[in-house]
């Protein structure tokens, strides 16, 4: 019997953001508006899980309270199906870091943060 191959998405200078506060993706906006990222925005973890079905960004930006769940949880299923996508947690709770890196957050930034600091941590980590 043949082995068939599953098609992989295509990289593109995408990321996506997974985040229910509309504010916070046009913060994200701003931030990288001057890089060569272009943002894809969806509000819960069903929707992150089509888009990423679909297409394959170079990051998730991913808060953690979301209406369907929690992002911590989602790291977990990202990790399992696209192990080499970087993900960039966001979270207004501070005590979520050690649990975010654990399961394979890459970077993690506590809501308020440091704009200077996202956008060299983003440029850093997808150079």
């Amino acid at each position: 019997m043949a082995k068939t191959k599953k098609k992989k998405p295509s990289t593109t200078n995408k990321i996506l953001v997974v985040d229910d506060d509309g504010q916070m993706g046009l913060v994200l906006q701003m931030v990288l508006h001057e890089t060569r990222f272009e943002l894809d925005y969806v509000n819960d973890l069903l929707s992150a899980e089509e888009y990423l079905k679909k297409q394959q960004p170079l990051a998730v930006i991913l808060d953690n309270k979301l209406p369907d769940g929690y992002g911590i949880d989602f790291i977990v299923y990202i990790k399992q199906r696209y192990p080499s996508l970087k993900i960039i947690m966001i979270s207004g709770f501070g005590l979520a870091r050690e649990a975010a890196l654990e399961v394979g957050a890459d970077l993690f930034f506590e809501k308020p943060f440091d704009l200077d600091d996202f956008n060299e941590g983003i440029e850093k980590l997808l150079k």
